[in-house]
């Protein structure tokens, strides 16, 4: 995507009513906006959202397309991290299927792990900014990832697919 299109697009979610990530009773330093569905923390279960904005419909449908075919966003994640700001360890939850991100303004680490015996087995991604990246299969069900605290303010948007017995 061009880098003026990356600065639309950051417009577009800094303008949203970005609520402080709820984790139950706990808040997160990072801001969110969900749309189609939300996970409730407090009541374990998907709840729905807002509709998802005209304005991502261009985005959904290249996300749809390096998707490939049946490819279809059911829930979209809009998130600012702020300098300093970061996410711990944690895998999305089973309700969805496949998750593409697409990383804005700062870049920043990806990093994944899974268990090896009785160690860890890691692995680091750079998410520049205007990259898109998909977490499918074992990258998705086996491994956890993480963001360390971004250097510069970053946005992302999340798109997910559905599992199959929640679609």
């Amino acid at each position: 995507m061009s880098s003026e299109t990356e600065r639309e697009l950051i417009a577009r979610v800094a303008a949203l009513p970005l609520q402080p990530f709820q984790f139950g009773q706990y808040e997160g330093k990072r801001r969110v906006a969900s749309f189609g569905f939300r996970y409730d923390y407090s009541l374990r279960r998907l709840q729905d959202a807002d509709p998802i904005p005209a304005w991502l419909r261009p985005a959904i449908n290249a996300v749809e397309a390096f998707g490939g075919p049946g490819t279809r966003i059911g829930q979209v994640l809009c998130t600012e991290y702020d300098t300093g700001v970061g996410i711990g360890w944690h895998r999305d939850k089973p309700h969805f299927d496949r998750v593409f991100g697409l990383s804005l303004g700062s870049a920043c680490k990806f990093r994944f792990r899974r268990t090896a015996a009785e160690k860890w087995r890691r692995f680091t991604l750079s998410a520049e900014p205007r990259s898109l990246y998909m977490m499918s299969g074992p990258s998705r069900q086996v491994w956890e990832h993480s963001i360390p605290a971004v250097q510069a303010p970053r946005y992302s948007i999340t798109f997910r697919t559905m599992a199959e017995r929640n679609s």
